[in-house]
This record gives C-alpha cells, structure tokens and sequence, in this order.
C-alpha cells in the first residue's frame, strides 16, 4: 500500500473507504530504516498479504503524486509521511512530493513521523529542507538517555544518535511549526517525566504513544 489509513484497527488502501471526508492519509514510500526498535511493529505484528505495509519496490514520485490525484485534497484532514520505513531515508522525495501537495492545496497539513536520525543518513542537515513543506514533524524520542535509547533502537549509527536525534529536533525549530518528540507508554512513569524535562529544555512538544500489541 502506498495511501493507506488506521481504519477499525487495521490499516487499509484508502481506496477501500466509502468516505474520505476528514481521513488522515499515511504515505508508505519505502521499507528502509537505520533502527530496528524492541517494539516497533515492524518486530512484532505480522500482516496479512491484503493490507500489509511491506513494499514489493519503493514507488517513485510521480507513482505516489498519481495516487494522490485519484482523490480530492480538500477530503482531508492530514498528510502523514510515515510507513514500516523511515520516510527521510528518501527525504528529497518526501519534500517534492510535500511541495507539489502544497501546490494544490496550500493549507493542507502535512507531517513526516521519524526516527530523527536523516542527518545520520545523508551526512548533512536536512531540516532547512522542510521549510514551507512539512507542517509537523514527529520524531521518536524513546528513551530519556543515550544508552537506553541505543538499547530501544539498535540503531546502526551507534551511541551518537541519540544526541543527533535531539540535535535535529532542535534543528527543525526553525523551519517546521510544530515540533513534536515522542515516546511509547510502556517506558513508565519516571521516564516520561525525563523525557519531558527534554522536551521542555529544547522548547518543544512531548506526546506520549500507546504501545500496540
């Protein structure tokens, strides 16, 4: 599925839905991410072949701008660059794909979810990118420390992406309105509370996910 949505549990084409009024539209542009976390879906649920999130091959940008003219912009609610992939493995698509959308819809709120770790990935800081493009961007903050988050993540950079993570968040604030830093409920009371003392020292905005089964 490229367009997908969170539909009665499940995620489903959003050419299956009688409606799209109001939907929050996920786009899943490919299967590639530098972390393998303990609890992401990707470890932990298996799909069937009717609605899963696996790509066969990454679609390209005029591939995903097509699917996005079989539908009406003004239907919905949100853009969401998120799959089973990290959508800034392919940052410079995502931004094409966000301007274009912004061409025929201005006011279309548009977010990418990330693991925060794109300047890791293409050696460079790509958050000037986003200006004008992405409205929200939602970065797993996971853990409260350096260590722990590496444990969480198994992330192929090392222990140094934990404060790259937070160094791109940071980074974002001034292109992206709002900056959003995440984390998993199962992480427990204290470490939330650690997490939001970072949250609050960058200036940003911390939301707490449930785990899903």
């Amino acid at each position: 599925m490229i367009l997908y949505t969170l539909h009665e549990k499940s995620y489903i084409d959003i050419g299956q839905l009688d409606s799209l009024e109001d939907v929050h539209v996920y786009v899943n542009l490919t299967n590639r991410c530098p972390c393998a976390c303990t609890f992401c879906l990707r470890q932990t649920k298996e799909m069937l072949e009717s609605n899963t999130l696996w790509l066969d091959k990454e679609p390209t940008v005029d591939e995903v701008i097509k699917e996005f003219q079989k539908y009406d912009l003004d239907d919905f609610a949100e853009v969401v660059f998120c799959g089973f992939g990290e959508p800034l493995q392919r940052v410079d698509d995502v931004i094409q794909i966000a301007g274009i959308l912004k061409l025929y819809r201005q006011d279309l709120p548009i977010r990418v979810n990330t693991n925060g770790l794109a300047n890791l990935i293409h050696q460079r800081d790509v958050a000037p990118d986003m200006k004008g493009r992405i409205d929200t961007i939602s970065i797993s903050l996971n853990a409260p420390d350096a260590k722990e988050y590496l444990a969480l993540t198994r992330s192929r950079f090392g222990i140094e992406s934990f404060d790259a993570m937070l160094a791109f968040a940071r980074a974002c604030l001034s292109y992206v309105p709002h900056v959003v830093l995440t984390v998993v409920d199962i992480i427990g009371e204290e470490k939330i509370k650690k997490c939001q003392s970072i949250c609050d020292e960058l200036g940003v905005t911390l939301r707490v996910r449930p785990f899903e089964e």
